[in-house]
């Protein structure tokens, strides 16, 4: 998912704790550059990734976790006219 709003939130939390990119990208097995990208909503940030950033920054997994999966439906879904229902659809069946 390129995401702009996850990322932003990723950055916001990262600078808010004065932790240094380096530490983040270290922790997620990348490189500042793609960090960067990351935080900036042009590279894809992975699910599995998620984890280690709940890690780094001390957030709450869970939060985090939803708000990578809500981003992730909103940004490849959005504009599909039965999306609600298709989500029902899920939910129904998990």
């Amino acid at each position: 998912m390129k995401s702009v709003e996850f990322g932003t939130y990723i950055k916001i939390h990262r600078e808010g704790k004065g932790i240094p990119q380096r530490i983040v990208a270290h922790a997620l097995n990348v490189d500042t550059s793609t960090l960067s990208k990351m935080e900036l909503g042009e590279r894809q940030i992975l699910i599995t990734m998620v984890k280690p950033l709940a890690e780094i920054l001390d957030h709450d997994f869970k939060d985090l976790q939803i708000r990578y999966i809500s981003e992730k439906i909103k940004a490849d879904f959005n504009e599909q006219p039965f999306l609600k229902e298709a989500l029902q659809m899920v939910i129904d069946n998990i």
